[in-house]
C-alpha cells in the first residue's frame, strides 16, 4: 500500500478583535511564521525521510539474520549482457529448428499452460503450470538470484559470488549446422576473461565462484564446448542439471519441470491429489527409441512395455513432443504406480523428475541416473530403496521381466515408497514466489542448491582458518 502523506491544513478565518480596536503590536510576533510554508516545509521533510527509508528498504542487501542466511550471502556479477540478457533478445537464433522464444519468457519458466493443464490438475492449481524449457534452468536461476533473501550489494562481505552466465544458450546455439568449435567456445573465453579481471576473482582465484550450467556438459571439442576445461574453470564451482562423477567441481541439481508452485499452499494440495489418485498401470514408459544406438535399451524397454499392454502404459515422444512436458506425459505417471527411467541422452533426464512430481515410484537401470548423481539428502532420500526400484539393465537385456520384478512389492511397500516420493517433491521444484514476495514459504531446488553452495563454501573457508 502506498504511503500517504497528509498536510494539515490552517484556518483563513479572520481574527476576532476587541472593540475593533487594533492591538498594539507585540514586537516578538510582529513577523509570525507563515502557516503554510511551516507545513509545506513539514511535509517536504516527511517526504524526503520516507524516501529515505523506503530506498533502505528496498535495496538488496546481505541478510543480518543468522537464521535466515547461516551460511552467508551471495553478490550476483553484472555482467556485460552480451553473456546473457544480449542471448535472450536473439531467442529466435538459439536453435535452427526452432524459436526459443516463447521458452525464455516469463524469466525462463516459459509461457503459461492453465488452459491445457486444468481438465488433468485441480482448477486453483492451473496457473501454476508453465510450458518449461528443461534447458531453461540458466534463465530461471539467475531471476531468482537477484531477489534471494541472501544476496549482497556488497561484495566485500560476500561468502560467494554467482557468475550469471547463459553458457548453455551461448553454446547451444552452435551445436549444429555449419559451426566449428572456436564459435562455440568463443563467448565462454570472453566471460572469463572479464571475470577473470574483477578484483573479487582475484582476491580468491575463483574458489569462491559458481555458475550454472542449463545443458548437459560436453567437453568434445568436434561437438559442443571446452568450457569445463579452460584455464580459470578448474576453481569454479558448476550447478548442472548432470554432473560428471569424477568431477568434485560439478553439483547437479534437478531440471525444471512444468509445475511451479506459489506458495505452501500448492504443494500440499498437490501432495494430496496425488496421494489419492487411482493408479491403473502398474507401470508406465515415456520416451522414444534411439535408432541410431546400437543394443539401444530403450527399445528393450518399449518391447517389454508392449507385450504387457495390460500393466504398461506407454508414451511415444517419437510422435509426442516431450521436450517442453505434455498433460499426456503428466496423465500417464499419474495414472501409474512405477515409472520406468533409463538414461537419456546423458545418465539422467527431465523425465526422472516428471515422474516423482506426479508421485509415481521411479526404476532405474543405471545408479548414476539418481543414486551417485545428487548429494545425499539435498534433493533425494538418503536410501534409494525407500523411494526407488532398482534393476540392473544387463538382466533385463537377458531376459528377466520388469513387469515380474514389479508385480514383487505388495501393497504395503508401494505404499511406504510413493509416500517418500510424495514428501520429495517440494526439492525437486522451482517455485514462482506470488504477490511480489521473495519467498514461496517452502525449501525448493533453488534454495536448496544455492544454500548447499553456501555451505559448503562456508565450511571450507573455516576449515582453512
Amino acid at each position: 500500500m502506498a504511503t500517504k502523506i497528509r498536510l494539515f491544513g490552517y484556518s483563513t478565518r479572520k481574527p476576532e478583535t476587541l472593540n475593533n480596536k487594533p492591538k498594539s503590536p507585540d514586537p516578538l510576533k510582529t513577523h509570525p511564521p507563515k502557516p503554510l510554508l511551516r507545513h509545506a516545509l513539514i511535509a517536504t521533510v516527511v517526504l524526503l525521510l520516507i524516501l529515505f527509508l523506503s530506498r533502505r528498504r528496498l535495496a538488496p542487501t546481505s541478510n543480518s539474520d543468522p537464521q535466515q542466511c547461516p551460511s552467508g550471502s551471495v553478490y550476483v556479477y553484472d555482467l556485460p549482457p552480451m553473456f546473457n540478457r544480449d542471448l535472450l533478445s536473439d531467442c529466435d537464433k538459439l536453435d535452427p529448428w526452432t524459436s526459443k522464444c516463447d521458452a525464455v519468457t516469463n524469466n525462463g519458466y516459459g509461457p503459461g499452460a492453465a488452459t491445457e493443464f486444468s481438465r488433468v490438475v485441480p482448477d486453483k492449481l492451473a496457473p501454476a503450470w508453465y510450458w518449461t524449457d528443461h534447458y531453461m534452468g540458466e534463465i530461471i536461476y539467475h531471476n531468482r538470484m537477484l531477489d534471494y533473501k541472501c544476496r549482497t550489494m556488497e561484495p566485500g562481505s560476500a561468502t560467494a559470488f554467482y557468475i550469471p552466465f547463459y553458457v548453455g544458450l551461448a553454446v547451444g546455439k552452435y551445436l549444429w549446422q555449419n559451426h566449428t568449435a572456436r564459435d562455440s567456445d568463443l563467448l565462454c573465453e570472453r566471460m572469463l576473461k572479464w571475470v577473470q579481471d574483477q578484483k573479487w576473482w582475484k582476491r580468491s582465484n575463483g574458489s569462491d565462484h559458481f555458475v550454472m550450467m542449463g545443458r548437459l556438459t560436453d567437453s568434445d571439442t568436434e561437438w559442443g564446448s571446452r568450457f569445463i576445461h579452460m584455464d580459470g574453470m578448474e576453481n569454479i564451482v558448476r550447478l548442472t542439471v548432470e554432473r560428471s562423477l569424477w568431477d568434485q567441481k560439478e553439483i547437479a541439481v534437478p531440471y525444471p519441470t512444468v509445475f511451479h508452485p506459489r506458495s505452501v499452499s500448492d504443494v500440499t494440495e498437490w501432495q494430496r491429489f496425488v496421494r489419492t489418485r487411482t493408479r491403473s498401470s502398474l507401470f508406465t514408459f515415456v520416451g522414444a527409441t534411439r535408432g541410431t544406438v546400437r543394443n539401444d535399451f530403450r527399445g528393450v524397454l518399449l518391447s517389454q512395455c508392449r507385450n504387457e499392454s495390460g500393466s504398461c502404459r506407454f508414451v511415444d515422444c517419437a510422435e509426442t513432443r516431450c521436450v517442453d512436458g505434455t498433460t499426456s506425459i503428466l496423465e500417464a505417471f499419474l495414472g501409474s504406480v512405477f515409472c520406468l527411467q533409463p538414461r537419456g541422452d546423458g545418465y539422467t533426464r527431465r523425465s526422472v523428475f516428471d515422474c516423482m512430481l506426479a508421485g509415481s515410484i521411479p526404476v532405474f537401470f543405471w545408479k548414476q541416473t539418481a543414486y551417485k548423481q545428487h548429494e545425499k539428502e539435498w534433493f533425494l532420500p538418503g536410501e534409494p530403496e525407500s523411494y526407488s526400484v532398482f534393476i540392473d539393465r544387463n538382466e533385463v537385456r537377458n531376459g528377466v521381466s520388469v513387469r515380474r520384478v514389479l508385480e514383487r512389492y505388495n501393497i504395503e511397500e508401494v505404499w511406504r515408497m510413493r509416500e517418500r516420493v510424495v514428501e520429495n517433491i517440494p526439492k525437486l521444484l522451482y517455485g514462482i514466489p506470488s504477490d511480489g514476495s521473495r519467498s514461496t514459504g517452502f525449501r525448493d531446488a533453488f534454495d536448496i542448491a544455492v544454500d548447499g553452495v553456501l555451505r559448503k563454501f562456508k565450511n571450507r573457508a573455516r576449515a582453512s582458518n
